[in-house]
């Protein structure tokens, strides 16, 4: 199966969240509940998925923060 680049960029966004969250209790299962979340977008509603891939990625920059310890969940503004 082909994916489009976007799907491929979401893909990749979630096995770097993943591995980040290995690092720290906790974060796998709020990882996982999010993307299974936000899994339920239409995929032609690319301009939401483009803003949740840069939303993830500053996430994703977070949990890689030594000093982060916790995480709450993701707010859609």
């Amino acid at each position: 199966m082909r994916h489009s680049g976007l799907q491929r960029q979401v893909l990749a966004l979630y096995k770097q969240c993943l591995t980040a969250a290995r690092e720290k209790p906790g974060f796998t299962a709020t990882v996982r509940a999010e993307f299974r979340r936000h899994g339920a977008l239409p995929r032609a509603d690319t301009l939401r998925i483009e803003a949740q891939l840069r939303s993830g990625q500053r996430r994703l920059e977070m949990m890689r923060d030594p000093r982060v310890s916790g995480m709450g969940r993701f707010v859609d503004k």
